[in-house]
């Protein structure tokens, strides 16, 4: 008999129904035995003990439907050792949890902040697997993560279907894709969009060389451009500033967002019409694409094949194509950022795309 826990915790996104099948397919056919619990709401579940034990037939069907059936909550690690406003220890009901089920292993679902709280589980003496998901890409120790695919797809249809009407109007438009600290999304998207600007965290940009790449377009006959705008990108002279001089700003700043400020500044300096579009959290929705279902299988069948050989600790990866088991302890804490050297970029450069910088 095998006992696991399933919990998916941070931002949902489309390929976690299929990593959780992954999972319970590769263990129910290969062990007589299994059962599967399912915790509600991510790290909410098993604090607070809310679970149910999950059948064959939630398991069905779920391949192509995107979100998490046992639900998500963002519940942040550095306030995993704080005890909630009943003063609960909530490392220690998570342990009592999993104690009391007599759970074999439990299995994570999700990005960053999901991770650390796994690795602090695992140090805690828990049998614990990380699964990465996050639409950023931006977790260490793994080529891919689930749901970054899914993501690219529609944030790109966002920018083929900004083509027709910017080109219809002549006019600049700004569609600010998902990504905060890293850049992999709005790269990506913004290169298969054919984007004609993209700006990421990873390369703080001169709004002047924003503005010079929009005119020299306007110069060539092309009456329209296109910028493919990470949320967390940053100018450089934001860059230059403290964290805490960073914060103040951003607090006191007037603009929804980073897209609202450059708009206004683009708009002042060429006097053409800019628009803006935000897919947000469309990006997180729908159904996986195939590359997505793919990954999710594979890596749920990877970690099936760890816990029945009872090796614990790890993140399961894909590492040149391979899935492969990445120690938490080596991969906790750490994000995988866009090196402003990537080939990707200086090929997009070599295309004719501008970075701003």
């Amino acid at each position: 008999m095998k006992r696991i826990g399933l919990l998916t915790s941070g931002g949902d996104c489309q390929a976690l129904n299929a990593t959780m099948r992954g999972v319970v397919k590769g263990l129910a056919a290969n062990i007589d035995e299994l059962e599967v619990y399912g915790f509600m709401n991510g790290y909410k579940g098993l604090i607070y003990g809310d679970y149910r034990m999950l059948t064959a037939a939630d398991f069905s069907g779920i391949l192509t439907k995107g979100g998490t059936i046992i639900g998500t909550s963002r519940q942040p690690f550095k306030l995993m050792r704080v005890p909630d406003e009943n003063g609960l220890d909530k490392v220690e009901a998570m342990k009592q949890t999993y104690y009391k089920l007599r759970l074999d292993c439990l299995v994570i679902l999700g990005g960053n902040g999901t991770q650390k709280t796994a690795n602090l589980l695992s140090e805690e003496g828990l049998n614990v697997l990380h699964l990465p998901k996050t639409i950023d890409n931006d977790i260490w120790g793994t080529d891919m993560t689930f749901g970054f695919y899914s993501a690219v797809n529609i944030a790109t249809d966002a920018i083929d279907c900004i083509h027709t009407t910017a080109a219809s109007h002549n006019r600049v438009f700004i569609v600010e894709i998902m990504g905060h600290k890293v850049g992999w999304l709005p790269l990506y998207a913004g290169i298969a969009g054919g984007a004609d600007i993209i700006l990421i965290p990873e390369i703080p940009y001169d709004t002047e060389k924003v503005v010079e790449a929009i005119e020299a377009r306007a110069k060539a006959g092309k009456g329209f451009t296109i910028l493919a705008v990470a949320e967390g990108a940053i100018s450089k002279e934001d860059a230059r500033l403290s964290k805490k001089e960073l914060k103040r700003k951003i607090e006191a700043r007037t603009h929804p967002s980073v897209s609202y400020e450059l708009a206004e500044k683009i708009q002042k300096a060429t006097g053409l019409e800019i628009r803006i579009t935000v897919p947000g959290h469309t990006q997180r929705g729908g159904s996986p694409c195939p590359y997505d279902r793919v990954l999710s299988t594979r890596i749920g069948a990877a970690a099936a094949k760890l816990i029945m050989d009872g090796e614990y600790g790890y993140m399961v990866g894909l590492v040149n194509g391979k899935t492969k088991k990445v120690p938490l302890a080596e991969s906790a804490g750490k994000l995988k950022t866009v090196p402003v050297d990537a080939q990707e970029i200086l090929e997009a450069k070599r295309i004719g795309i501008s970075f701003g910088d």
